[in-house]
């Protein structure tokens, strides 16, 4: 039976990657920066900021020239990307949540964004109200692949990893859900490609958000 079904934002619920790659590339413009190429940004989705930054400056997570890129970069994408955002929803997510709901699985947000970010981007999509918790990557020590993230929603649900399943466009969610003992679907049109979904082992991997639901449906039947 899955009770809960715990969902990565970024590339899975919304199509942000195009958005993202434009905002980090605005924030290395500001600060007088060549911007790294768009693949480069890309391959660092599904980090947490300051490790993104890092990695696309060469510097530490910790360097303030990272902290100003963040700030930069979350001032820039409430303009880039929330004005967007009920436009960049997946096909079938809207509903898709909503039949969860209606079938009793409670629904939560385990992301790499901050929180003040997922919670606005999650409230300008207009699905926000769906979801009884939203983890975001400075409520925890370690963020994914590490399982923290993953077992802050299970404290909080009080629910055991086996009733609970992860949906994720990354290994990184993939690898923090195996190490919850929950189990996973991996989405094919995120970030990750198919080939590195699978070396992860997901339990399930889903071309749409309509696969995800039969993904499920079919845990649940199997108990």
């Amino acid at each position: 039976m899955i009770a809960v079904a715990v969902f990565d934002l970024d590339g899975t619920l919304v199509d942000t990657p195009r958005g993202i790659v434009k905002t980090f590339t605005a924030v290395f413009e500001v600060m007088g920066l060549k911007a790294p190429h768009p693949d480069e940004i890309r391959a660092t989705i599904g980090m947490p900021l300051e490790l993104a930054f890092g990695t696309l400056m060469g510097l530490p997570a910790y360097d303030e020239q990272v902290t100003e890129g963040i700030k930069r970069y979350q001032s820039l994408f409430r303009d880039i990307v929330l004005p967007k955002a009920a436009d960049l929803l997946f096909p079938g997510v809207a509903d898709g949540l909503a039949v969860l709901r209606d079938q009793g699985v409670t629904l939560a947000v385990a992301t790499s964004k901050f929180y003040a970010s997922a919670d606005a981007l999650l409230t300008a999509a207009a699905i926000r109200d769906q979801f009884s918790v939203v983890v975001g990557a400075d409520q925890v020590t370690h963020p994914k692949p590490h399982p923290e993230s993953g077992q802050v929603v299970l404290r909080e649900l009080d629910v055991p990893g086996e009733d609970t399943v992860m949906v994720g466009d990354t290994t990184h969610d993939l690898l923090m859900a195996r190490a919850c003992g929950m189990r996973s679907i991996a989405v094919t049109y995120g970030v990750h490609s198919e080939s590195e979904l699978r070396s992860a082992h997901p339990a399930w991997l889903a071309d749409t958000f309509d696969d995800v639901l039969a993904g499920i449906t079919a845990m649940s039947t199997r108990g």
